[in-house]
């Protein structure tokens, strides 16, 4: 992978960005853990018929929103995310690095429509409490637009990447 053109030819944002995406890969396996926990306790508590803690089955589900955007952010940083490269690999060279440049400027417009929805969504779910738990919302919709900035970064420098590659400076 790494020799394909769609493959990073360095690490965006030197050495801090392989420390701060790697720790998102880090922090996204901790949640996974809690989510899992969380789950067993509530199965436990159901199985030897005890009262299960009021809002234990929301954990689960407002970490998982959170799990997704983290993991999606440390994927895009390491370019693990699925892409064609059937047909990717039909092309020529310049033609696959504008074939990723065309698939990260589309991406980079979805998750900018995010975060553009994400500035009305967010305060306005920050009113609303969970049923069980009392956690505002607003602390479970932040994960759209956080995860969206974190994995724009990554796709702006891939995008730049293509570009560069597609038309190389004379030397």
């Amino acid at each position: 992978m790494a020799g394909t053109p769609g493959a990073r030819s360095a690490a965006p944002f030197g050495l801090g960005g392989v420390r701060f995406y790697e720790g998102l890969g880090l922090l996204g396996g901790l949640v996974l853990a809690v989510m899992t926990l969380a789950v067993f306790v509530q199965v436990l508590m159901r199985f030897t018929g005890h009262a299960a803690f009021d809002g234990i089955d929301e954990i689960p589900r407002y970490l998982f929103v959170w799990l997704v955007m983290i993991g999606a952010a440390a994927a895009m940083y390491r370019a693990e995310h699925t892409r064609l490269e059937y047909f990717q690999q039909r092309l020529g060279p310049r033609g696959q690095h504008l074939l990723t440049a065309l698939t990260n400027g589309v991406g980079m417009l979805l998750f900018l429509s995010l975060i553009r929805t994400s500035v009305v969504l967010v305060p306005n779910a920050q009113l609303q409490t969970s049923a069980g738990l009392g956690l505002p919302l607003g602390y479970v919709y932040a994960a759209i637009p956080v995860g969206s900035i974190l994995i724009l970064l990554p796709m702006a420098w891939n995008f730049v990447t293509a570009l560069r590659a597609a038309w190389p400076k004379p030397s």
